[in-house]
């Protein structure tokens, strides 16, 4: 059964295991040059529009989330409300995809923030990530229209509170 999920701030003491899950196959097919990702993610730590978290579960630490605001980078969204937050992630333990993990943790964060006040949070996965759309639309999340971004097409998605 998937949950409760814990979000711990990430520190420099979680970078080694961001790099080995990044050059993982499953995060590497989404995410891309595990050694371009682990230097952004790790440039990002004192990034103060980024916030960025270790998942965790009852069987221990299992993903990664970052949480951003979308002004600070040209991302291509349009115009959202004030105080938006975008959201990137991945499960990085191979054993606890396909579980109920991807959109239950998804919910979970994304209530936490919405209870904090924050009015929007967007993502914008691969149009052709059926597993993570599918999870977003189940946390509440609902597809907009494909973007540009700098990685390419992106499918952007909202959930209001």
């Amino acid at each position: 059964m998937a949950g409760p999920y814990r979000f711990r701030p990430m520190t420099s003491a979680d970078l080694p295991r961001i790099k080995q899950w990044l050059g993982l196959p499953h995060v590497r097919e989404w995410w891309g040059d595990p050694a371009e990702q682990y230097a952004l993610v790790a440039g990002d730590l004192e990034e103060p529009a980024m916030d960025q978290f270790i998942v965790s579960a009852e069987d221990g630490d299992l993903g990664y989330i970052q949480c951003y605001d979308p002004t600070a980078w040209n991302s291509g969204f349009g115009a959202q409300p004030q105080g938006t937050r975008g959201i990137d992630l991945f499960i990085g333990e191979a054993g606890m995809i396909a579980r109920g993990h991807g959109a239950a943790l998804i919910r979970s964060f994304v209530e936490e923030r919405l209870a904090q006040g924050v009015p929007r949070m967007v993502t914008d996965p691969d149009p052709t990530n059926a597993r993570a759309v599918r999870a977003y639309e189940k946390a509440g999340f609902r597809k907009t229209h494909v973007v540009d971004t700098p990685d390419g097409p992106a499918l952007l998605m909202i959930h209001d509170r």
